[in-house]
């Protein structure tokens, strides 16, 4: 009976892992045992940091309408609720364009959010 290996799979596992690594420094690039090791932290710290961004990002969202809404006169946390009681459902992303794009635009939206307020 003839001797069986794992090698044509093994090789395509190899070359894959490698194929990912490329661009590390080293031999985290070029070995496959420690090109396994840097390719599995990385693909877990992509994960994380993919959350993170959205977490950022909406950070972001909330300083700029923070800034925009101070500039009219009104904190973030009145503007927001007043957007709430007069049911303008706007998200922060679309706020914070609106802020940067149209300053006219947000000056409306500010002075609707004001009303329920006064």
């Amino acid at each position: 009976m003839p001797r069986i290996t794992n090698a044509p799979a093994a090789r395509r596992r190899h070359k894959r892992v490698l194929e990912q690594a490329k661009g590390f420094r080293g031999n985290r690039s070029k070995t496959y045992s420690q090109a396994v090791n840097a390719v599995d932290h990385a693909m877990s710290q992509a994960t994380i940091h993919r959350k993170l961004k959205k977490r950022n990002y909406r950070q972001l969202w909330i300083g700029r309408v923070n800034a925009a809404a101070r500039a009219e006169g009104l904190t973030y946390s009145r503007l927001i609720e007043g957007l709430t009681k007069v049911g303008i459902m706007l998200n922060r992303k679309m706020l914070s364009e609106i802020a940067i794009h149209d300053p006219e635009g947000f000056k409306a939206i500010v002075a609707h959010a004001r009303a329920p307020q006064a």
